[in-house]
């Protein structure tokens, strides 16, 4: 191959450890070689501005917009990212279609003396940038106090340690793949709290007509976790979800069939819509968008009494 194929990725080390697995991933099922593939690390704006909310200055598309522009001009081939940061609808002349085998979905809490959640201290002080996280905590203990927390995982355990907050809540995914398992003070089951949509997946997106990269990327693509992951997010496309929109969403799969359960927040986070839905696994896509329309119904029904 005279050219060689370019992946962009995040500068975190955590992005960059995703860009990795899915090189790998493309060696391991294609004649390519190491030297053949290149990783490109992108400085995107939700990178710079770490004191605000991602929903005050433009949303989800703040980790992805710079990556995806360096896509339609040419500059890489494949872009990899976290598909929970993703914006719910493709960019133009883009697609995403690829999903690596999905790490673990669930949420975890880290805390000062590695206290449970039900041990912390009255009134206690949780780090989040998530207004859905906030809002599970809230419900499950409304004494809680929820104070933003932004940053890579390593900046955000640092803040910790410090003692600017007693607690902080992250996706086990992340911890798992930098090794940080240690410092875990426990796992929440999706019972307690269900995640966000397409959290523990990992992305790739190419442009819509190229057909070389289209070919390579299809070898790679994990069945189940493209299931659950279009299921999961067509949710959002119905919600029209981005960060200001609270929402939890995780599909499962049982032999032929995918269960699917999601719940939205309404915008105070004082009312809560939950919806489960089971389909047969060729459904996965119509399952997502019927319980998108059920949440969106009890939601509109709630406002209007």
């Amino acid at each position: 191959m005279s050219k060689k194929i370019v992946i962009g990725s995040r500068g975190s080390k955590l992005a960059l450890l995703y860009a990795q697995m899915a090189k790998d991933k493309i060696i391991k099922n294609t004649n390519l070689k190491d030297e053949d593939i290149i990783i490109k690390p992108i400085t995107t704006k939700g990178d710079l501005v770490k004191d605000k909310r991602l929903s005050e200055f433009g949303g989800k598309g703040l980790f992805s917009n710079n990556i995806e522009k360096e896509l339609l001009n040419k500059n890489i081939d494949i872009a990899i990212h976290a598909l929970k940061d993703m914006p719910a609808l493709e960019s133009k002349g883009l697609m995403t279609e690829t999903f690596l085998e999905r790490n673990d979905p669930r949420e975890i809490l880290l805390s000062i003396g590695k206290k449970k959640f039900s041990d912390l201290n009255l009134k206690s002080i949780i780090g989040t940038s998530s207004y859905r996280r906030e809002f599970q905590i809230k419900k499950m203990r409304p004494d809680i106090v929820c104070k933003l927390i932004r940053g890579n995982i390593d900046t955000r355990i640092k803040k910790l340690k410090e003692g600017t907050y007693d607690a902080i809540v992250l996706s086990y995914a992340g911890v798992k793949c930098l090794n940080l398992d240690n410092e875990i003070s426990e796992i929440f089951s999706i019972n307690k709290i269900i995640p966000s949509a397409g959290q523990g997946i990992i992305a790739l997106q190419c442009r819509e007509k190229d057909n070389k990269i289209i070919s390579i990327l299809k070898k790679i693509n994990h069945s189940e976790t493209y299931k659950r992951a279009h299921a999961e997010r067509n949710i959002l496309k119905v919600l029209e979800g981005d960060c200001e929109t609270a929402v939890g969403a995780h599909a499962t799969i049982d032999k032929d069939k995918i269960i699917l359960e999601a719940e939205l927040f309404s915008l105070d986070g004082t009312v809560r819509f939950y919806e489960k839905k089971t389909s047969t696994l060729d459904k996965f896509k119509q399952l997502g968008i019927e319980v998108g329309k059920s949440l969106k119904t009890k939601s509109n029904n709630s406002y209007k009494k």
